[in-house]
């Protein structure tokens, strides 16, 4: 694997497995707040920021500088976490938005990783001189692109389903969708 591969992978792990799997501990555990209500903002601001740092010229430049990469990962994680805690949080009359948001989001974050599989050429201009040394070509933009087409549906396919379920489930109950 490449650098921008590698640096996919690391999003993936922390987006979509760590921090689920965190909110979800907290959650059983009674300690997330209740943001439910902030889903449309958490979901846009998850998007905004992932496309905006993943935009040519700002990915170009965070390749190339620590500081700005760790501010890219700092904030894609921060985003993920309400996101994640947003959709988690909700009350059970209200998950039906749940798999919206879920929806929306992996489509967008699909079509970022089909952009990086079929794109004819590199899309980091900044790549073709100063990255290939760190591995960035063409290969390694399609493998991000791969890993993200593979890894983003199974999260969001995965927990659209089991929100989704609760939901459902909730529905059979008389008097469960209070809470």
């Amino acid at each position: 694997m490449g650098h921008l591969s590698t640096h996919m992978l690391t999003h993936l792990l922390v987006m979509n497995a760590v921090v689920p799997l965190v909110v979800y501990g907290l959650s059983r555990h009674h300690q997330l707040p209740r943001m439910w209500r902030l889903w449309p903002w958490a979901t846009a601001a998850q998007l905004v920021l992932l496309w905006g740092w993943h935009s040519p010229a700002v990915l170009s430049a965070a390749l190339q500088h620590m500081g700005l990469m760790l501010l890219m990962h700092v904030s894609l994680a921060t985003a993920a976490a309400m996101f994640w805690i947003s959709i988690v949080s909700m009350p059970r009359r209200e998950s039906w938005r749940a798999p919206l948001a879920l929806l929306i989001t992996g489509k967008l974050f699909c079509l970022l990783g089909a952009l990086l599989v079929f794109a004819p050429n590199l899309l980091f201009s900044g790549a073709h001189a100063g990255l290939q040394s760190t591995g960035h070509s063409l290969a390694d933009q399609q493998m991000a692109g791969m890993i993200m087409l593979v890894a983003c549906p199974l999260s969001y396919v995965t927990a659209g389903i089991v929100l989704a379920g609760r939901w459902f489930l909730s529905l059979d109950r008389p008097g469960s969708l209070n809470g």
